[in-house]
C-alpha cells in the first residue's frame, strides 16, 4: 500500500555512504539490475551491492567503456542497452529473460539531464523518453521476472520540482526549456514508481523514488563549464561547492530504498537523505511536489506511458 510522505527517522542522513546503509547486510543470494551502473552514484551503489553478496547486472549503451569502470568488481554482468531505444530495451529485456534467474532489486539509475532537444522514437523529448520511458518498457518487460517481494527504485531528482507532467505539450512543440524538460522526466520517474507500487502489491513487490542529492559526475556532460560557475556548482578552477555530495554518499538513499527493512510497510514513497522526505513546503527545495505524488496523476501517466510504449504487463 503506498504510504504518507512521513520521514522515519532511519539513523542516516545526508553524510551516511552505500557502504554504511549496507553494513550488516547479506545479499547473498540475491540479483539486481542497475541501469546507470557504470558511473557516478551507479558504481557506487554496484559496488556496495557487490561487497555485500549480491549478484548485480548492470545494462549499459557503451558496453566496453562499462566493463572498463567495473574492472574492480570482477563478478558484475554488463549486457547492451539503450534506453532510449524500445528494440534495444526489448532485446535486454528478453536476453535477461532467458537467463532464468529472477531479480530482487531493480534500480532504474541511468538517465540524461539538461541535454539539447531532440526527438527519438515516434517524436518523443529524448530526456523523458531515455529517463521515464525506456525505464517503464524494461521494468514492464521483467515483470513476469521479478521476484515476489522485490523492490523497483526509480531514481528522480529535486529537479522535479521545476516541473509536473506538461500534459498539453509533453514533447515541447511550443518551445525547448533543457530545464524543464529534465523536470518533468523527473516527475515521471516518481509517478512511475508510485504507480507501480500499487500494482505490485498483490506480490508484495514495492517501487519508491528518490533524490539523491547533489552530486557532480558524469550526469553534467551537457553543462558548459560557464553555466556550471553560475550556478555556484563550481569555481572558476573547477573545484565543486562543498554543497555537493560525494559519489559514496550519493549512491546512499538509492541503496537504502533498495534494501532497508524499515521501508517495508511504505510502499510508493519518495525518499532523499535515506529516509521518506516530507512534502515540499513552498520554494524550498526539500521534498516532493504535490504533483509527483499524486495517485491520479501516476494513474494517467501510466496509461500514456503503455500507449506510447505498446508494453504493459497488468493489462
Amino acid at each position: 500500500m503506498t504510504s504518507t510522505q512521513t520521514p522515519l527517522g532511519s539513523g542516516f542522513g545526508a553524510d551516511s555512504t552505500a557502504a554504511q546503509v549496507l553494513e550488516g547486510v547479506d545479499l547473498h543470494g540475491r540479483r539486481a539490475l542497475v541501469t546507470g551502473g557504470y558511473s557516478g552514484i551507479g558504481i557506487e551503489g554496484v559496488r556496495a551491492l557487490d561487497a555485500a553478496g549480491a549478484q548485480v547486472v548492470v545494462p549499459a549503451r557503451r558496453v566496453d567503456e562499462a566493463r572498463e569502470a567495473l574492472a574492480d568488481v570482477p563478478d558484475v554482468q554488463v549486457v547492451p542497452l539503450d534506453l532510449s531505444d524500445l528494440q534495444s530495451v526489448r532485446a535486454a529485456a528478453e536476453g535477461l529473460a532467458a537467463q532464468g534467474d529472477p531479480f530482487d532489486i531493480v534500480i532504474a539509475g541511468a538517465g540524461v539531464m539538461a541535454s539539447p532537444y531532440q526527438l527519438v522514437g515516434d517524436g518523443w523529448e529524448s530526456q523523458f523518453a531515455t529517463n521515464h520511458l525506456g525505464h517503464f518498457a524494461l521494468v514492464n518487460r521483467l515483470w513476469p521476472h521479478l521476484a515476489d517481494g522485490a523492490r523497483v527504485v526509480s531514481v528522480s531528482s529535486v529537479g522535479h520540482h521545476r516541473s509536473g507532467i506538461r500534459w498539453d505539450d509533453m514533447w515541447f512543440a511550443g518551445g525547448y526549456d533543457k530545464w524543464d524538460a529534465y523536470g518533468q522526466s523527473k516527475t515521471a520517474n516518481a509517478l512511475f514508481a508510485l504507480e507501480l507500487d500499487r500494482l505490485g502489491a498483490d506480490r508484495g513487490i514495492h517501487a519508491y523514488s528518490l533524490h539523491p542529492g547533489g552530486i557532480l559526475t558524469p550526469l553534467q556532460r551537457h553543462l558548459p563549464k560557464q553555466e556550471q560557475i553560475a550556478m555556484g556548482w563550481i569555481d572558476e578552477y573547477g573545484t565543486p561547492s562543498d554543497v555537493f555530495k560525494t559519489t559514496e554518499q550519493g549512491a546512499a538513499t538509492q541503496i537504502w530504498a533498495a534494501t532497508s527493512a524499515k521501508l517495508a510497510d511504505h510502499g510508493g514513497v519518495y525518499c532523499e537523505d535515506c529516509d521518506i522526505a516530507p512534502m515540499a513546503d513552498g520554494d524550498q527545495r526539500v521534498g516532493v511536489k504535490p504533483w509527483a505524488h499524486d495517485p491520479e496523476q501516476a494513474q494517467r501517466l501510466w496509461q500514456l506511458s503503455a500507449e506510447l510504449t505498446g508494453v504493459n504487463a497488468f493489462a
